[in-house]
């Protein structure tokens, strides 16, 4: 069983994106002939716009994953311009591709209906996606729900390919990832780059204090006892916290008679202290620019020499395979 996720590299990996996806993403690794993982920046086109900064979000990318602990050993890595196949087998999936699946398209009809103007790059984005997909052959790819659509598409094109030229795709299938992790940003609201509200698995620690200590609470008296099931501070320690740990701090919101600066010292701590061997991790690998480069490469070099079997695969049926000499 092949897995295979994408993550784009649009900033700096945060709280969220670590307990909601990635987190799964290196509990499914196991097999770097099994485990594909590569870092999107053909798709952050969409959204990021400067060369230098899509450079730096690549190599920060990287860069994090090793620290969190995605390991060359047992996942393949690599980014996604590195397989020019995967574009080449996007042309080949948007001939059978009909407008109105694309039409129907998340991304692409809330931006439309908000009067913004969606580029090309963004009404085909799921194609590009479907292409990522089919290109490894891959058996399970891991997205959060509202990603679930792509899944279809993917499932969609491959079908109707396979009708007309033969069994040349994989049909996927998508794994849910487990929202159970609640992560809330600053304000309360779920963490997101787009809101404003995140906390970085790599801040620096000084600000990643500061940014805690300001994390929005309500005004009830400190002698209250306090629900911890519906308490944002309460959930964001939950993550970082051992069983007993937690069990003991929901306790105390039950007693009342605490104040949520004391919430708030006991996240820093845990949470400084859950990341502390990521990112020593991730120290190692920035020292090692050269290692980090050759680990991509050779998982580039893993995922072409699949991509390239598939591609070949569906020119050969759909007939544009180079003649022979």
């Amino acid at each position: 069983m092949r897995v295979l996720s994408g993550i784009q590299p649009t900033g700096r990996f945060h709280w969220g994106n670590y307990f909601g996806a990635i987190a799964q993403y290196i509990q499914l690794q196991g097999d770097c002939n099994k485990a594909f993982y590569f870092i999107a920046n053909l798709h952050a086109l969409t959204t990021v716009r400067d060369s230098k900064r899509m450079q730096a979000n690549m190599l920060d990318a990287a860069l994090d994953l090793l620290g969190l602990g995605l390991d060359p050993e047992q996942a393949t890595l690599f980014v996604q311009s590195d397989v020019p196949e995967v574009s080449q087998l996007t042309w080949l999936l948007m001939t059978v591709c009909p407008m109105g699946l694309l039409e129907r398209c998340h991304a692409y009809k809330e931006k439309k209906a908000r009067g913004l103007t969606a580029d090309a790059g963004l009404f085909t984005y799921p194609v590009l996606m479907a292409a990522d997909i089919l290109a490894y052959d891959s058996d399970l790819v891991p997205v959060g729900e509202d990603q679930l659509q792509h899944i279809e598409v993917a499932r969609d094109l491959a079908g109707s390919f396979n009708h007309l030229f033969g069994d040349v795709f994989v049909l996927p299938k998508g794994k849910v990832l487990d929202s159970s992790a609640k992560v809330p940003g600053l304000d309360g609201e779920k963490m997101s780059k787009s809101y404003g509200n995140t906390i970085e698995c790599f801040e620096d620690l000084k600000q990643q204090r500061k940014k805690i200590m300001r994390i929005a609470t309500d005004s009830r008296p400190l002698e209250d006892p306090k629900d911890p099931d519906t308490d944002h501070l309460f959930q964001l320690y939950a993550n970082f916290a051992t069983d007993s740990q937690r069990q003991e701090m929901a306790d105390l919101y039950r007693r009342g008679g605490f104040g949520y600066g004391q919430v708030k010292k006991a996240l820093a701590d845990a949470a400084e202290a859950f990341f502390d061997p990521a990112r020593q991790r991730r120290e190692y690998f920035a020292t090692r620019p050269d290692l980090v480069r050759d680990i991509l490469n050779q998982g580039a070099k893993r995922a072409r020499a699949k991509a390239a079997e598939v591609l070949a695969r569906a020119e050969a049926a759909c007939g544009v395979a180079a003649s022979p000499n």
